[in-house]
């Protein structure tokens, strides 16, 4: 069955042109000589983006593959101004980053509920003849074209907003961790990758408090290369304030494990090392106290370290204490992470996404010339114009 999570998508933008000033000269019974009376043209409408919080994936954007915004209306006699042209409003949730689909530069960054960007803002209405009576010239046959259209094939890629955001390789415990701390219910199976798509719980605390955890799929040694699952999903995570890894007490060195879960953090985006982090020894039930007492010796000192075991109940408790006590650190709140002053966008390595897109088996989206259905218009040059027009 086809997933209704959509981390991607790619669409045709396009604002609306200005309607074209209004060359008349009035001429009604005995007013021979009434002079000009063109009216100005509207203005075209623009593509803004609208940030939703009822939205969590681009599903609805899917198989929208054009959003154009009207054309203004050409002006009128009488002095009578053209309609404005409707403006295309593009809702998407919260976290959603543009890139231009051709060069891979980033646009912009959707980040809370209700914000509005202008990703295309429409052409202006040419002023009409009337505009351009002067006491020397008061009858001028001209006016002017409307401003174009402007164009733009545009990347929408969400990155989920949460406070903790679970690494770890697959079978860490991750999804067992999430169903049990919140009412997620994500899949879960004894195989690897068994995850295959993020999915978001909010985890209750002391005092009707709570925050909001993100699981994504498990990271191998080569996910920032491209191996396995991580890759596509590792900017899920990057929005997060707080990175919690997992590994479990069974494995053979958990420091090593850690190591490389960091190591492919750092490959994929240094930034994510200035993170603060905790490590959790998963599926502890399987140890006593002597052999934790042990390994308690062999573990990194540079951030905290819980043992639980999810399907016991053991430290979650505890987990949770540490987990808040790092979110509401005064280094590392959410609401700075997520700062627009603070987020450093790196543009799209487009060969990589058409890869990845191709990997997935998604459709190229057809991309048409818009320039063979509407005729070319001057920047706001003055053109001279019929008497009778």
């Amino acid at each position: 069955m086809e997933s209704n999570f959509v981390d991607y998508v790619r669409i045709v933008c396009r604002s609306g042109k200005g309607g074209k000033g209004s060359m008349h000269l009035r001429h009604v019974k005995y007013q021979p000589n009434g002079g000009p009376d063109g009216g100005d043209g509207g203005d075209g409408g623009s593509v803004i983006l609208r940030g939703n919080h009822n939205y969590w994936t681009l599903l609805h954007l899917k198989y929208q593959k054009h959003i154009f915004a009207e054309h203004g209306g050409n002006g009128g006699r009488d002095k009578c101004h053209g309609t404005n042209g409707k403006n295309s409003y593009i809702d998407v949730p919260c976290g959603t980053v543009v890139y231009d689909a051709e060069t891979g530069k980033y646009v912009c960054d959707v980040t809370y509920d209700g914000q509005e960007v202008v990703l295309l803002k429409g052409g202006r209405g040419g002023l009409g003849n009337y505009q351009f009576r002067t006491a020397t010239r008061q009858t001028p046959r001209f006016a002017q074209p409307g401003e174009p259209m402007q164009e733009k094939t545009i990347i929408l890629e969400l990155k989920l907003l949460a406070d903790v955001g679970l690494v770890g390789f697959p079978n860490a415990g991750k999804s067992t961790l999430l169903s049990s701390l919140s009412s997620a219910r994500p899949k879960i199976a004894n195989y690897p990758f068994t995850t295959l798509e993020p999915s978001l719980g909010i985890v209750p605390y002391r005092d009707n408090k709570s925050f909001v955890m993100a699981d994504i799929p498990g990271i191998i040694e080569g996910a920032s290369e491209g191996k396995g699952l991580g890759l596509r999903f590792l900017r899920h995570i990057e929005r997060n304030s707080l990175l919690l890894f997992m590994v479990p007490g069974d494995t053979d060195d958990i420091k090593h494990d850690y190591e490389v879960l960091l190591g492919e953090l750092s490959k994929f985006n240094p930034d994510m090392l200035d993170k603060h982090r905790v490590l959790a020894v998963t599926k502890s039930d399987l140890l006593d106290e002597e052999l934790i007492s042990m390994l308690q010796e062999t573990l990194p000192t540079d951030l905290p370290v819980v043992f639980i075991s999810s399907v016991s109940g053991l430290g979650l408790d505890e987990l949770k204490d540490v987990l808040w006590r790092e979110l509401n650190n005064e280094s590392n709140k959410l609401q700075d992470i997520t700062g627009e002053d603070t987020i450093v966008h790196r543009d799209k390595d487009m060969t990589r996404f058409r890869q990845e897109m191709q990997e997935e088996g998604a459709d190229e989206f057809e991309v048409i010339d818009l320039d063979d259905l509407d005729e070319d218009f001057d920047d706001l040059d003055i053109v001279e114009m019929d008497d009778d027009e």
